[in-house]
Formats: C-alpha cells, sequence, structure tokens
C-alpha cells in the first residue's frame, strides 16, 4: 500500500482529499503546515507529498527540498495556476488546479507512483493490491496496433496527433508514449485546451512579460516552458483559438516560444502530443483549423478504437474496473452474470471507457447478491438504437419505424451515412425544435443526442426554445 502526505492548512480540503485517497486503498497522513509536516513526519516514507502552494509559514514549494528523493505535487487554484508552473520548475512533478477532478487527481497520483517505483518504499504489500488506474489494456487487433505503434513512436521525439472519441483514453495513451521514452524523468505538462479561457490561453501556454496586459504583476513561464525536457500534452486541440495556433506552429517549426509581450524567443525542449475527438482535416478545409498547424501534427497518428468495436476486451476492462470498484467500496469481489456480459458486449458504448466504469461502479453500490446483472448496470439501452439505425442505411431499408421522423415521404440517399443524416437532421431542425423535440424525433434520449453532438461537432444553437 503507497504511502502519501497531505500538507494542506484548509481543513475541509485535507478532510475530503484524505477520504478519497483512503477509498482508493492509499495509506494517508495530513499536516496543516510544513513545519508540522517535517516535525510530526519522516518525509523519506512516503511514496508521494500532495501540498498546497501557499500555507502558514514556508510555502509548499520548501517541501520540494526537504523532501529530497519524494515527488512533490502541487495544489493550486486556478486563479494562480502560474504560478504552479514556477514550482514545477522547482522540482515539483505535477500540480493539481483546485477544484479537483476526482478521477484526474486518481489517474495524476497513481501515474507517479507507477512510475517512481510505487510500494518499493512500503512493506505493505498483498497479492490484491490496486491496479493502476492509467494501464491500457486489451488484446483486439486495434489495440494490438496502437501498442506497437506506442512502443515505437515512444523511442523517437516525433510529434503525435491521437483521435478518438471522448472517453477512449487518449490522455492514457499519450501518458505511455511519455512513460517509454527517454523523456520519463521529465515532466509531462497536461494541459486541456477546452477548459482554459480564450482570453489566457496564450499567457498559460507561452508565459507573459511584466505589463504584457492588464494584471500582468511579474514576468511568468508558460506551460510550454514548464514542459522543458519533458512532453506536453494538448488535449481536445481542436478547440485552440486561431492565434495560438499560428504560435504552436512557430514552435513546432522552430523549437522557440516567445512570451507576450516579449521581443525575444526562448529555445525550448519539448516533445508534443496532442489530441482530438474533432475531425480537424475538415476543420482545415472551413479555416477552422490551420491547414499548416494540421500536417506539422499529422507526423504520427494514433487512433483510438471505440469501445464498441473492441469484442471481448470489453469483458477484460469491466473485470479490471469491476476489482477496483469492489476494492473501492468495501464490497466483495463481485462477478458479471452471462446476460450481462453479453449485453456489454452488443451495447454501442457512446461514451466508451468512461461509461462503462461508472456503470460498473453503479452496479457494485446497487448488487445485492455475488452477480451484476443487466439491470444493475442501468445502461442507456435507448442509445444502442443508433446501431440499429446504422443497420437500416448500410441495408437501404425506411427509418420510419424505427426513428418516427416526419420525413415519411423520403428514403435515406444512397451513400448517406448515420452521421451525415444526423449532423443534416440536427441542423436544419434544431431552430425550430427544443432539444428535447430533436431527441424524441430521432428516436433516442436528450443524453444520446447530446454525446453525438460531441462526437461530430455540432455546435449546439443558444436559443431559450432549446433549453427545454
Amino acid at each position: 500500500m503507497s504511502r502519501i502526505l497531505i500538507v494542506e492548512d484548509e481543513s475541509i480540503i485535507r478532510s475530503a482529499l484524505r477520504r478519497l485517497l483512503e477509498r482508493n486503498s492509499y495509506s494517508v497522513d495530513d499536516a496543516g503546515s510544513v513545519d508540522e509536516a517535517t516535525s510530526q513526519f519522516n518525509l523519506n516514507d512516503y511514496n508521494l507529498i500532495i501540498s498546497d502552494l501557499r500555507l502558514p509559514g514556508a510555502p509548499g514549494t520548501d517541501l520540494i527540498n526537504l523532501a529530497k528523493a519524494v515527488p512533490v505535487v502541487i495544489m493550486t487554484s486556478y486563479a494562480s495556476m502560474r504560478s504552479a508552473v514556477d514550482a514545477m520548475k522547482l522540482g515539483a512533478v505535477d500540480y493539481i488546479a483546485k477544484p479537483f477532478d476526482h478521477e484526474e487527481i486518481l489517474e495524476t497520483i497513481a501515474s507517479i507512483i507507477k512510475l517512481r517505483g510505487g510500494d518499493d518504499k512500503t512493506a505493505d504489500r498483498s497479492a490484491g493490491a490496486q491496479l493502476p488506474e492509467n494501464q491500457m489494456v486489451g488484446n483486439c487487433a486495434a489495440m494490438r496496433n496502437l501498442f506497437s505503434r506506442i512502443h515505437k513512436v515512444a523511442r523517437t521525439d516525433a510529434t503525435v496527433l491521437i483521435q478518438g472519441e471522448s472517453g477512449t483514453g487518449k490522455e492514457l495513451a499519450a501518458r505511455a508514449i511519455h512513460q517509454q521514452s527517454d523523456r520519463s524523468g521529465s515532466p509531462m505538462v497536461s494541459v486541456n485546451c477546452a477548459s482554459i479561457p480564450e482570453t489566457l490561453i496564450e499567457s498559460e501556454l507561452f508565459g507573459h512579460e511584466k505589463g504584457a496586459f492588464t494584471g500582468a504583476d511579474s514576468a511568468r513561464n508558460g506551460l510550454i516552458e514548464a514542459a522543458n525536457g519533458g512532453t506536453l500534452f494538448l488535449d481536445e486541440i481542436g478547440e485552440l483559438p486561431l492565434e495560438a495556433q499560428a504560435r504552436l506552429l512557430r514552435f513546432l517549426q522552430e523549437g522557440e516560444i516567445r512570451r507576450v509581450g516579449a521581443v525575444k524567443s526562448t529555445h525550448v525542449d519539448v516533445r508534443l502530443i496532442a489530441a482530438t475527438h474533432r475531425n480537424l482535416k475538415a476543420l482545415a478545409k472551413t479555416g477552422e483549423f490551420r491547414e499548416d498547424l494540421y500536417y506539422r501534427l499529422y507526423v504520427m497518428e494514433l487512433q483510438m478504437p471505440p469501445l464498441r468495436e473492441r469484442g471481448e476486451d470489453i469483458i477484460e476492462i469491466a473485470q479490471q474496473f469491476l476489482q477496483k470498484s469492489c476494492e473501492k467500496l468495501g464490497s466483495p469481489l463481485l462477478s458479471f452474470s452471462a446476460d450481462a456480459c453479453e449485453t456489454m458486449i452488443r451495447y454501442n458504448w457512446p461514451g466508451n471507457v468512461r461509461e462503462l466504469q461508472n456503470a460498473i461502479e453503479r452496479a457494485v453500490i446497487l448488487a445485492d447478491d455475488h452477480h451484476i446483472t443487466t439491470d444493475l448496470l442501468g445502461l442507456d439501452i435507448e442509445c444502442g438504437s443508433l446501431a440499429e439505425l446504422e443497420s437500416s442505411f448500410a441495408s437501404g431499408h425506411s427509418l420510419v419505424a424505427e426513428t418516427d421522423i416526419d420525413l415519411r415521404e423520403r428514403r435515406p440517399e444512397q451513400n448517406l451515412s448515420l452521421d451525415d443524416y444526423f449532423q443534416r437532421f440536427v441542423l436544419e431542425n434544431q431552430d425550430s425544435m427544443s432539444e428535447t423535440k430533436l431527441a424524441k424525433k430521432l428516436g433516442i434520449s436528450r443524453k444520446c443526442l447530446w454525446e453525438r453532438r460531441q462526437k461530430l461537432g455540432i455546435p449546439r444553437k443558444s436559443k431559450e426554445h432549446n433549453n427545454v
């Protein structure tokens, strides 16, 4: 069992984080300041230290030198995110932005502990130790090909573009590349381009000089500089504004960046991995994404297979999630019924691996005996009707019976895919229909409509009648 020390002066945050980690089979101690941590505990006894940046007395960054070989992760609010970048320059292995996402923080911790030798420092080990959260598994042809490509590209410094639907594990693939590369001892900085306001994205990535804009009271390094010597992972790169895309292109071409407001450029040694669920080539044709940047990114492409195409892998992944959920919730080890296995293999999984994980955790909570049945998984079987529509299109049959769409005189055009039909129908009708009515006409749930919008990149009209 890995040991973690939390150093945080806000008792509510400290208690919540401690409960989260203990539920996930970590041994946890906590302190309210650097002085309290060093006086009460031997820092070298821990596998990881998680510390707030601003603490009473000494700052959390002092623990980096005090802990020596023990990795330190710095917690910071989004408003002081740039300070976390400075902390990484001082030797912090990663940062966590508050308010933090539980899944992300657990993945970050598991990745760091695995990379640093995990339980080697602790004597309390068992055969039933928790499986690492960030380990990709699979034996289907698509996954074997993916593992082979990851292994080959990891030995190079080539730029990588990872494509796939939401929830397929694009960041896990990026971490696997980083961990298998010669850069594994240096930081991997992950940035979700969709989560940073457009007005801040250039400053966050490239840094800024003092006085570059209102509120820039001092010069700051950007996230690219924080990744110097290591890897920068840009998730949802399709959301990057065009001006930032131009700066990113220069970085890829020249290996240099220029802070906002700076005159001189700075050389950086950073390997870029980008990911998106959108069709960048199509966006480039419409001018929403720079075509020259697209081809710079398209050195090596990795395609993440959707869960529905992975066959028996689904059961292997489900078994791992089931073991983790049982350990997390303190439940006896459960098993899947035959009908549950059959359902999982046949289900369309619009939310991919993330949806599978949530479904299994829900089933463990609700289970009254030793078996997980189909009904406990709580799957939105309605979403599976999209697969039935695919078959209807492929066979040229009418859709009226399955979808009740008011296009009774129309048959699907030859060679028109379901995605094409879905996109056309939504764009043509969303001005006059609410989301509820659109979903009803398509024969799917609102949740499934939203997921399909995300997959195809169809924006939702911001009209009052769409807020039903």
